[in-house]
């Protein structure tokens, strides 16, 4: 897990993906941390099975916000925001709000903003609609019409919203896959409860959730006695898996986003010693304790040897104090456990980077290019690929993923630069080519909206 400068309270924080682009209007910041998106995936993964989704396709991505909500831009994607899982007590609570999400997407309610929208499949077209959902769940419309969507504050909400017809199908649908999925339906109203009249403040003072998802009292009271009817067919109470997940995830995003003294305070009530250990350590390494954020996590590390994410915290502390060959040890261990797993390979290429020799730049460039094969939309990991292809003098893909970095944080004017420089140094007709035309092609859409 990366830090963000602009959140560290004593030097640390959460990375958050197009937050480091600086650019005039961004699109919603993302945290990306392998750790917490597994976590989240295990929990959504039964629910978007019963849903007939692919776990694997379908990604739970976290919005680095305050505010309470939850949505679908496409159907690759359920985005959450930090506050909602803060805010949430329970693993079933979280899980019906992954399931009435991935209800609208097996439920075709995505039609209308695909026609609307970019294809979000490239960096390009997922900075253009996160953009957008950021201007459409805030009323901030300044993030799209900096881009040139230039939507106004209703036309963005209209974009988000889904009707009321499509709200009570996907209630009916996510409480059957709760069902099917063996979770405790009552977690849906209890996120319901959360939301309870909301209705009768105004736009500027209700929760974006409650924006996006219109409530009412006949929604409720639908969701009452749809949840009541399941009761007898689903557990009274989350799973020890479920509760497990849950606590891993909320730990974590707690322990880089709350004071270091409430975790330390909070952390023992942890369901697992791994994750109190975990809180901990993240606590005495946000105060610049090294050694006993080093011990500590150790310490969970000896209960979970195989555990890849703790290691890849571990490489966090180690190359934030900048202990770098430890660092890339730390990721190395975290990579033969998960070779798989895009963010601990672009963690482990950015700690090969900061060696700075030509043969840690190379080995760089290989994990970082595999990083992004199986994840276009971390903006970080395009940062430090950039810095490998110019290293080692490959000039248009550097400028390539310049560009798609400055579009996944909706800098699209900056993106066309760097993309058109792109297009004249590589191979016409080539992969990397076609890449720097999605650019500019979205660059040229969003300044038609002027």
């Amino acid at each position: 897990m990366r830090l963000l400068r602009s959140l560290m309270a004593a030097a640390s924080a959460l990375c958050l993906m197009a937050a480091l682009i600086g650019a005039p209007a961004r699109a919603a910041s993302l945290i990306r941390d392998p750790d917490i998106e597994y976590s989240l995936g295990q929990l959504a993964a039964p629910l978007l099975k019963a849903a007939g989704l692919s776990p694997s396709r379908v990604k739970i991505m976290v919005i680095n916000d305050s505010n309470l909500n939850a949505y679908v831009i496409d159907s690759d994607h359920i985005f959450i925001h930090s506050g909602l899982i803060l805010r949430l007590d329970r693993a079933a609570q979280l899980q019906s709000v992954i399931a009435h999400e991935a209800a609208h997407i097996a439920s075709g309610h995505l039609t209308r903003r695909r026609n609307n929208m970019a294809n979000m499949r490239t960096a390009a077209g997922l900075g253009l609609a996160l953009a957008a959902a950021t201007a459409a769940t805030t009323g901030n419309t300044k993030a799209a019409s900096g881009i040139g969507l230039g939507v106004s504050s209703s036309a963005a909400r209209l974009f988000m919203a889904h009707t009321r017809d499509e709200e009570n199908a996907a209630d009916n649908s996510g409480l059957r896959y709760m069902a099917r999925a063996g979770v405790d339906a009552k977690g849906a109203l209890e996120v319901l409860d959360l939301f309870r009249g909301q209705e009768a403040l105004s736009t500027s003072r209700q929760d974006p959730y409650a924006r996006t998802h219109p409530m009412s009292r006949d929604r409720y009271r639908r969701m009452e006695a749809a949840a009541a009817g399941l009761a007898s067919k689903t557990p009274d109470g989350d799973t020890a898996e479920a509760r497990y997940w849950f606590d891993r995830a909320k730990g974590k995003l707690s322990a880089f986003q709350r004071a270091p003294k409430w975790t330390m305070r909070r952390a023992k009530e942890s369901v697992s010693p791994d994750i109190t250990l975990m809180r901990q350590a993240i606590a005495h390494h946000r105060q610049t304790q090294t050694k006993e954020a080093l011990a500590t996590l150790d310490r969970a590390i000896v209960m979970r040897p195989n555990d890849p994410f703790l290691l890849e915290l571990k490489g966090q502390f180690l190359i934030e104090r900048r202990q770098f060959s430890a660092a890339v040890a730390a990721y190395e261990s975290a990579a033969r456990r998960a070779p798989n797993d895009p963010l601990i390979l672009a963690s482990l290429g950015r700690a090969l980077l900061a060696l700075d020799t030509k043969d840690a730049t190379r080995k760089a460039l290989t994990v970082l290019e595999k990083s992004r094969a199986r994840d276009y939309s971390n903006a970080n990991a395009m940062r430090e690929l950039g810095m490998a292809y110019a290293r080692l003098g490959n000039h248009g893909m550097a400028s390539l993923t310049v560009a798609e970095r400055h579009a996944l944080g909706g800098n699209m004017k900056d993106a066309a630069v760097h993309a058109q420089r792109a297009e004249g140094l590589l191979p016409r007709g080539s992969g990397a080519w076609q890449r720097a035309q999605d650019v500019i092609f979205a660059a040229k859409a969003a300044s038609k909206r002027r």
